[in-house]
Order: structure tokens, then C-alpha cells, then sequence
């Protein structure tokens, strides 16, 4: 066999591509707890630059009520240094540079070299799978306590469900920031080709053209297959509860009306809409998008059911959910809105009826559908707090109830229209800072495109010496939330030292991150969700610099 020839260093170089490319934040950790290696999503799990964490003490990475216990935990492992893998029982609370702590699961392995004893250290944020594991727990508790079989073999089915919600949300939450990154990218990049091809066209008056409207189309066509995608995984989020939700207190009989003509076209001609909307019926707070898209889903499945034609019926209630109902569906008792849409279709078994909000789960022929329009209902209804029921019989019909908590409320006021309003800028200055190119470079060039003055920067880092040496004004801080080493939100406290007056949009593909609690924004932060359209960005940051001034910069904590 041939001598292996390779440069040592290279060999260096390629350990460690591979030890960035590891999903776990990897650490190599002397006997006496000094680190000496960290990994990229090391840095990115913990908030620091790996020149911050080398040569410190593994201590200042564990809170300080637990460093005691961290000590023994440590010492018992060097008296036997063996291979503990994830899983293994190792969880301790881990702590961030921004101070806020998480529960993290710890893989250690121990390796002899010529220095003494290193400690390979694999660790693993497990937030999600706690609340996940709780949930499910609480569901086998009520199974253990259900004394009818009627009510067993329901809460059988919750727990089933929440098993398989559990499987699609770890897939959702792996690959949603990186995904819709790439989709930011291709509709922010096809956008920028249709201006120019429309452009060009004006100027050489060649508006009738055969081969460039074929461009035009072909460049829409990809916007359009990118649109599809990011509804796809906006549904994945929202099977997980990662999705974003801005909840609003809705009046659900507006809804309704709103949505009718929309409805009316949807469904065809063949299909008889009719709707009985309850009177005096109470607020409910939900985000309206979801609301809209459950009432839209909801619709959409009863007019598949009826190829040849039929009836649906919208109804509306204020009802009040006793023990029983409440325990069944693991809500709490007390007043609730519904809503039921009813079709004259060809009905379900009690098989399938039983399977309808499994995501993925479709009885429609391969590419007619895929299976997540009902399973985002189910999604979007226990979220907010409320639950599903189906009703069904073949060659009868169909019945979907979706409840939601009432509330006493009122009414969220529209938000300021800015249709009409122009897009344009009036010659504001923009510090963009996004680490991902194929975002900040489409976005950048449409800003320019559309008037703006724009400062790109990579990261925290740069974004802040970029503002340190420019001398004029910077209008809006456009920061992607989630970046390594400083997040969006610690670079906005940071600008806001030495430019108090600079507004702050945040962009995200991602829910789960230092601007959100439980789901939700935090109060006053204005947040464009990825993927975006350039109008939709626009639009965002008309509301941004011609709306109220912000009275407080970003919280650190």
C-alpha cells in the first residue's frame, strides 16, 4: 500500500471541517476543566466565539447554583472514564453568555494522549424534547387514570398523535431555519431577475416580445414553486407548534363573512355555500392567519369530498365544555367559540375518521394532495387552546368542529394599512446583517433597487464597526436573529448605546429564538418572517420608519 502523503495540516484542516459540520456543540476539555477545542455550534449553542471559551474554565459555561454538583458529577467521572453516551442520564442546566440557561443532554468520551486525560464533550439543547416528554407524560397519566373505555381509547389516540407530532416536530425544527433560508434566497434572487427582465424590456421597447415573456413567466413560475414550498413548511411548523403566531382577539363571525367570496370561488359552481352565524357570540384570541387558513382547510377538504357537487355549511356557536368533554380533550373547562363545516360528501369510515388529523395521512390519489390540511387544523386548534372533533359517515357526510377559548377582550385594532402608501425610500440608510450571502446579497440589491442607502455586514461583529466608522444617520437596523456568536437581538442592544434613535426589524425563519416567548414575539419587536417577498419587506419597513418611534431599545435579558 502506497504512503500516505498528506500534509498534516491539511489532516487538521479537514478534523476540523468535520467537527463544525457535527449537529452537537463539541468540546475537548482538559482533566483540571480547561477547555482547549470548541466547535462551531458549540459557539452558536452557548453564544460565544471560540476564542472567548478556549483556555476558561468549563464553570463558566454551568450556572452558578449547580457548579457545586457539576464539581462531583466531573471528579465521579475521572474515577471511571468510560463512554457515556447521549441518553445515558447526564442532563444538566447550561448556561449561555447572554445568561439565560437551557437543559442540555452531555455525551463524554475520555482520550490518552501525551498531555494527560482529555474529555470529548458532545452537548445537546433538549428544551423541545422536555416539553414534548412532559406533554406526553401527562397524556399517559390520564390514560393510567381513564376508568371507561370510551374515554381510554380516546386519550389512547391523543397520545398516539402526540408521538407522531413529536417525530414531525424534531424534522421541522432541524431543517426549518436552513430551508427557509434557501427559499429567501431563490425568491429574493427571482425577484431581482424579473425587474431586470421588465426593465430591459422597456428599454428596448420590446413589451410584446414572445422570448422574453417566456422569461418573465418562467422567472414567476420559480417564485411560485418557492411560495408553495415555504406554505409547506410553514404547515411542518405548525404540526411541531414552532410556528410564529401573533394572536389577535377576532371576532369569528367577520372572519367568516370576510372569507365568503373567497370561498365562493374556491369551491366552484357545482358546490351550494351556505352560512348560519350565531348570534352575540363571544371574542376568541387567535392569530389570524391561522384562523383563516384553518377556516380555508377546513372548506377545501368538504369540497374535495364532493367531486360531483353537494352542500357545505358554515356554522357558527358559543357553546361551554364541561369536565368530561375537557378531559377527554385535554383542555379546560369553560366557554368556547365553534365552528363547524358540514358537506354532503362521500363520507369516511371510522378508520379513516380516525386517522384524518395524522400528518400526512391522505386518502386522495398520489399528488392531489399531501395529507397536512387537516393535521394544520389540529395543529392551529390545540395550540391556541382549544380541539378538533370529526363526525362522519360514508356516503353521508362529513362534520369537522374546531373549538377555540372565548374571551372577554376586545377587539385588536387593525394594523395601519399601507396600501396606496408608497414603497419607496426617502433616502433612509439601512445596516443589513444577515451571515447567510445568499439572503444579504438579493436583499441588499433590491434595497438599492428601491431607493434605499444600505450598509451590508456578515455579522454582529462587522455590523457594529461598520456603524462605528460610518459618519451619517442609519435609519433601521435589518438584522437576521439567529447568527453565530452574537444573536440579532444582542447587536440591537449593543447599536443602541451609540444610536439610541436607530430603528430595529428583525428577520427569522425560525420561531424558536431569542425574540420569541413560547410561540409568541416579545412586546413592541417587528419581525418579517422568512421566506419573504420584496413587497412584503418593503411594506414592513414603511411601517418600521414611519411609525411610532421606539421608546425603548432591545432587551438584553
Amino acid at each position: 500500500m502506497d504512503q500516505d502523503t498528506r500534509d498534516p495540516a491539511d489532516i487538521g484542516a479537514t478534523t476540523e471541517q468535520l467537527l463544525d459540520s457535527a449537529p452537537d456543540g463539541v468540546m475537548l476539555i482538559t482533566q483540571s476543566g480547561t477547555i482547549c477545542l470548541v466547535n462551531r455550534q458549540a459557539e452558536r449553542l452557548f453564544g460565544y466565539d471560540r476564542t472567548e471559551l478556549i483556555g476558561q474554565p468549563i464553570e463558566m459555561l454551568v450556572p452558578e447554583d449547580i457548579r457545586e454538583l457539576h464539581a462531583l458529577h466531573w471528579s465521579a467521572y475521572f474515577a471511571n472514564p468510560t463512554t457515556r453516551p447521549m441518553g445515558a442520564g447526564l442532563e444538566l442546566s447550561a448556561l449561555r453568555k447572554d445568561g439565560t440557561e437551557f437543559p442540555a443532554d452531555i455525551s463524554l468520551s475520555s482520550l490518552e494522549t501525551s498531555h494527560g486525560v482529555l474529555v470529548s464533550a458532545a452537548i445537546r439543547d433538549v428544551t423541545e424534547r422536555g416539553r414534548i416528554e412532559e406533554e406526553r407524560s401527562q397524556l399517559e397519566a390520564r390514560l393510567q387514570r381513564a376508568q371507561r373505555d370510551e374515554e381510554q381509547a380516546q386519550l389512547e389516540a391523543q397520545l398516539h398523535q402526540a408521538r407522531r407530532l413529536e417525530s414531525v416536530g424534531q424534522l421541522a425544527g432541524g431543517i426549518a431555519h436552513d430551508f427557509n433560508n434557501l427559499l429567501a434566497g431563490i425568491m429574493n434572487y427571482s425577484a431581482l431577475v424579473a425587474d431586470g427582465l421588465r426593465e430591459q424590456m422597456e428599454l428596448r421597447g420590446l413589451t410584446e416580445n414572445a422570448a422574453f415573456r417566456t422569461l418573465e413567466h418562467d422567472v414567476q413560475e420559480i417564485t411560485t414553486v418557492a411560495q408553495r414550498a415555504a406554505a409547506l413548511t410553514r404547515q411542518l411548523l405548525i404540526f411541531s407548534h414552532r410556528e410564529l403566531v401573533k394572536p389577535e382577539v377576532l371576532d369569528l363571525n367577520s372572519i367568516v363573512t370576510d372569507m365568503e367570496k373567497l370561498f365562493r370561488r374556491t369551491i366552484g359552481e357545482d358546490v351550494d355555500l351556505r352560512t348560519t352565524l350565531g348570534e352575540d357570540l363571544p371574542r376568541t384570541k387567535v392569530d389570524r392567519g391561522q384562523m383563516e387558513q384553518v377556516l380555508m382547510n377546513v372548506v377545501v377538504n368538504a369540497r374535495d369530498a364532493m367531486p360531483t357537487g353537494g352542500t357545505i355549511e358554515i356554522t357558527t356557536a358559543a357553546i361551554t365544555v364541561d369536565d368530561d368533554y375537557a378531559r377527554v380533550h385535554s383542555i379546560s373547562p369553560g366557554n368556547y367559540v365553534r365552528l363547524s363545516v358540514s358537506d354532503t360528501g362521500i363520507g369516511m369510515s371510522p378508520e379513516v375518521a380516525s386517522r384524518a388529523f395524522e400528518p400526512f395521512f391522505t386518502t386522495k390519489r398520489t399528488g392531489a394532495g399531501h395529507g397536512l390540511g387537516l393535521g394544520t387544523v389540529y395543529g392551529i386548534a390545540t395550540k391556541a387552546g382549544g380541539a378538533v372533533a370529526i363526525s362522519s359517515e360514508p356516503g353521508l357526510g362529513t362534520t369537522i368542529r374546531v373549538i377555540f377559548p372565548a374571551t372577554h377582550e376586545g377587539l385588536t385594532p387593525p394594523s395601519k394599512a399601507a396600501q396606496g402608501r408608497s414603497l419607496e425610500s426617502k433616502s433612509e440608510t439601512i445596516l443589513l446583517v444577515e451571515d447567510e450571502e445568499m439572503v444579504r446579497e438579493p436583499t441588499r440589491r433590491m434595497l438599492i433597487r428601491h431607493g434605499y442607502a444600505v450598509l451590508a455586514a456578515a455579522d454582529a461583529d462587522e455590523a457594529l464597526e461598520t456603524a462605528h466608522r460610518y459618519g451619517g444617520s442609519i435609519d433601521v437596523l435589518l438584522t437576521d436573529v439567529v447568527m453565530p456568536r452574537r444573536s440579532g437581538k444582542e447587536l440591537a442592544f449593543e447599536l443602541a448605546k451609540s444610536r439610541p434613535t436607530t430603528r430595529v426589524l428583525f428577520m427569522s425563519g425560525y420561531s424558536q429564538d431569542v425574540i420569541v416567548h413560547q410561540g409568541e414575539l416579545e412586546e413592541g419587536v417587528k419581525l418579517i418572517e422568512k421566506p419573504f417577498q420584496a413587497e412584503s419587506l418593503l411594506r414592513m419597513l414603511r411601517d418600521v420608519l414611519d411609525g411610532d418611534p421606539q421608546e425603548d431599545p432591545p432587551d438584553r435579558a
